[in-house]
């Protein structure tokens, strides 16, 4: 298994690192994730997540979507709106005003990587605390449609939807093509807290042409085998030990 002093020593020879990171980075900020023994992908419903965040079941049983996505997403019972940062997201903000890190490609849609100070962030899956109407595309907050009940709608009447990219819809071009650009300038890639298994965003490490991968997951992934330093470590308390020379 790879060291601590190892990771320190890439990342004090690096200048343009890319964090890719997944589910795994929140959740030592108390965010659940999805497959875990006691993430959503674990716990019974009417219909099984995937179909309940798929874009045909937001238009057809909008309703139902929306007590899911309350309660799961928003985490209602565990205020998850009120999440701060880890460790995770404050060193990669230090590692990006220090001129280490040009990038995060995120799939997650939290946002806590922007509450910690990083500038740019790729969310891949959008965000939660952007939605919009679908009429006249007004703006509302994460709050609003927390504290809504049924069907959140806008004052010109139309539908407001989460600005998440759900089962069935395409990313978002210019986030796509802005990670992919990262990625390819980068010298090294930390990728972290994800199992690689949620396509298409898995398939960008493939456009890395640097020097050094650096996986970082709580458990064994496909791409182990690929990567040149892997720890199956909890990422915040792993990053949280590098230091940043000024």
């Amino acid at each position: 298994m790879s060291t601590v002093e190892q990771l320190q020593n890439v990342i004090d020879n690096s200048q343009r690192i890319v964090f890719f990171g997944g589910a795994g980075v929140s959740t030592e900020s108390g965010i659940p994730d999805f497959r875990s023994v006691d993430g959503l992908y674990n716990q019974k419903y009417d219909y099984p997540p995937e179909e309940i965040l798929s874009h045909t079941f937001f238009e057809r049983r909008t309703s139902e979507f929306y007590r899911f996505y309350r309660d799961k997403m928003l985490c209602l019972d565990k205020q998850c709106l009120d999440k701060q940062p880890n460790k995770a997201h404050y060193k990669l903000a230090e590692l990006e005003k220090a001129g280490k890190l040009s990038a995060v490609v995120t799939q997650n849609i939290d946002g806590l990587h922007q509450a910690a100070g990083s500038k740019r962030v790729y969310e891949l899956h959008g965000s939660v605390l952007r939605n919009y109407c679908r009429n006249c595309r007004k703006f509302y907050s994460a709050e609003f449609i927390k504290y809504s009940e049924g069907v959140p709608t806008c004052e010109c009447g139309g539908v407001i939807k989460p600005d998440v990219v759900l089962y069935e819809e395409g990313l978002d071009d210019s986030v796509v093509n802005g990670a992919l650009n990262a990625i390819m300038q980068a010298d090294t890639l930390i990728i972290a807290g994800t199992s690689l298994t949620v396509y298409p965003a898995a398939g960008f490490i493939r456009y890395f042409r640097g020097n050094t991968i650096v996986l970082i997951n709580r458990d064994a992934t496909p791409f182990d085998k690929q990567a040149d330093l892997v720890f199956h470590d909890k990422v915040g308390e792993l990053l949280g030990q590098i230091k940043i020379s000024k």
